[in-house]
């Protein structure tokens, strides 16, 4: 029997239980349906969750939530894409050298767009797309502030908020990321210290001479929660999309009161659900990185070897990492 390799985890867990192992090798079997060889995928927070437990899934299963590479077979009704084409997707399971996918799933790259680059903008690049035109739409002129902004999402958000016309404050830990979010967009940048943050919540009275912020993009989580009430605008959103400090309490509606403001929990999955929305926030996506608009910053390159992913899951969950993080497959 031919076989692939693959991250599958047997259970949920520590560090241990990410292994790359020989799986079955798909075959083009069902209607609609496409093989892709997979080159480069992308790492992702969530991938820890997966791993570690946060989110319950069946085992065993093979994780990871996104890829890059070549359609190699085609079934005969699919009119989307053609062996050879190369293709980005998002999913469970891409940590795997080829994948049985639903062509509906996979978008076509533009000739200009290389599959490590499409690994590391595409799901964090709709992430970040859709949390600023659906969670908390922004518009020109806006105050907008982004926690971990140093990160793969971070930067983009930053540099697609500064795109969009908003004024953009970042969020980050060290004095480095302040210069690095800086570079991709942000028009202020402040250092979080959880042991003192009435000095954050006035550092940003004052940038916004008390007007407060319109939108914020929160992939922190417990650490930066409060301090969001306190810094939110009148009528402004705050958007949770991140547990990087632990998940946020449960809080009572009347806490959104005093300013009318409104809170989101969104997951990308539930705005680019049909084929259309998949393709509508795609080419938006390309269309930003085509025009040098948002740049893609990657972290590294990883072996698509148990200690190569173990390498890359420990580095993204210390929050030392700036842009984004791919595994060569």
């Amino acid at each position: 029997m031919s076989t692939v390799r693959a991250l599958q985890i047997e259970q949920q867990g520590g560090p241990d239980v990410v292994q790359v192992v020989p799986v079955p090798a798909p075959t083009l079997s069902g209607s609609g349906k496409v093989v892709v060889r997979n080159e480069y995928a992308g790492v992702n927070m969530i991938d820890t969750y997966h791993f570690g437990g946060l989110y319950k899934l069946q085992t065993p299963i093979v994780i990871g939530q996104e890829a890059a590479g070549v359609v190699e077979a085609v079934d005969p009704d699919v009119t989307s894409v053609r062996v050879g084409d190369r293709v980005v997707q998002y999913g469970g399971g891409s940590y795997i050298e080829k994948q049985l996918l639903d062509a509906e799933r996979v978008i076509k790259l533009p000739d200009d767009i290389d599959t490590r680059t499409a690994a590391a903008c595409y799901l964090q690049g709709l992430t970040a797309l859709t949390l600023l035109t659906e969670s908390a739409p922004v518009k020109k002129g806006d105050w907008i502030l982004v926690t971990a902004a140093a990160g793969g999402v971070g930067l983009l958000l930053c540099q697609m908020g500064k795109a969009f016309g908003a004024n953009v404050i970042a969020v980050t830990s060290t004095e480095a990321k302040c210069q690095l979010a800086k570079a991709h967009g942000a028009d202020h940048a402040l250092l979080y210290n959880k042991e003192n943050p009435e000095a954050y919540i006035s550092a940003i009275r004052d940038i916004t001479s008390g007007h407060g912020v319109d939108a914020i993009l929160d992939g922190v989580g417990a650490d930066t929660w409060e301090a969001n009430f306190e810094i939110a605008a009148r009528k402004g959103t705050i958007a949770t999309f991140g547990n990087a400090s632990g998940p946020v309490p449960a809080f009572a509606p009347l806490k959104l009161s005093p300013k009318n403001l409104k809170v989101c929990r969104p997951t990308l999955f539930n705005y680019v659900a049909t084929r259309e929305e998949r393709e509508r926030y795609s080419a938006q996506l390309f269309e930003l990185v085509q025009s040098g608009k948002v740049k893609i910053n990657i972290h590294d390159e990883y072996a698509f070897t148990t200690d190569g992913l173990r390498h890359a899951f420990a580095d993204i969950k210390s929050r030392k990492t700036t842009g984004k993080l791919v595994v060569k497959i």
